[in-house]
């Protein structure tokens, strides 16, 4: 229970960690980082509802809540701080 809940978290950082990205880069009109972060956000996708499926809807929750908050998060302040740079 432990690891898949691990698991799960880390997918779901993953895909929000992307889908936050992406939409800054189309903010940002960074257009060579659209197609590239689509790829990876369909895979971190797909196997975050693979586990939502296979360990039933309930207490994944938690796990999907922080992951994606926290994945939200770092992908914002990365974002700037690499902005920043450029």
């Amino acid at each position: 229970m432990i690891w898949n809940a691990l698991l799960v978290f880390c997918t779901s950082f993953v895909f929000i960690f992307l889908k936050s990205w992406q939409q800054l880069n189309v903010v940002h009109y960074q257009l060579w980082w659209i197609v590239p972060t689509s790829f990876a956000m369909a895979a971190a996708e797909v196997v975050t509802v693979f586990n939502m499926a296979h360990n039933g809807f309930g207490w994944v929750i938690i796990p999907i809540g922080l992951g994606s908050g926290f994945g939200s998060l770092c992908s914002t302040v990365i974002h700037k701080r690499t902005r920043k740079r450029a």
